[in-house]
């Protein structure tokens, strides 16, 4: 593969026609964009081992674990990236962690 140089880019583009993109003003802001699509592996959320602590609910780095009523329901999976976190912190053994099926 030939490394490209400097000199070979046309530098007749201006600024104005670079696609813009990693442009992140706020946080949480993957509640806009599905990005569930991305995930390798999925959590499963056990729902009878899970005491309610909602430990996890602050970890998840994408807002991906709502809550209803001061109680965690199941996975936001247009959001859910399955980074594992969630299953990490649980103390409970509530959330179980598996393959995506697509």
């Amino acid at each position: 593969m030939k490394k490209m140089k400097a000199a070979d880019i046309n530098e007749t583009i201006s600024w104005q026609d670079i696609t813009l993109g990693a442009e992140i003003y706020e946080p949480a802001t993957s509640r806009y964009v599905q990005t569930g699509e991305w995930r390798v592996m999925t959590p499963v959320f056990k729902e009878d081992k899970c005491k309610q602590c909602l430990l996890c609910v602050p970890f998840c780095p994408d807002s991906s674990i709502p809550v209803s009523e001061g109680r965690r329901t199941d996975f936001d999976f247009y959001h859910c990236k399955g980074c594992g976190i969630c299953v990490t912190v649980c103390p409970f053994d509530a959330i179980d962690y598996v393959r995506e099926e697509k």
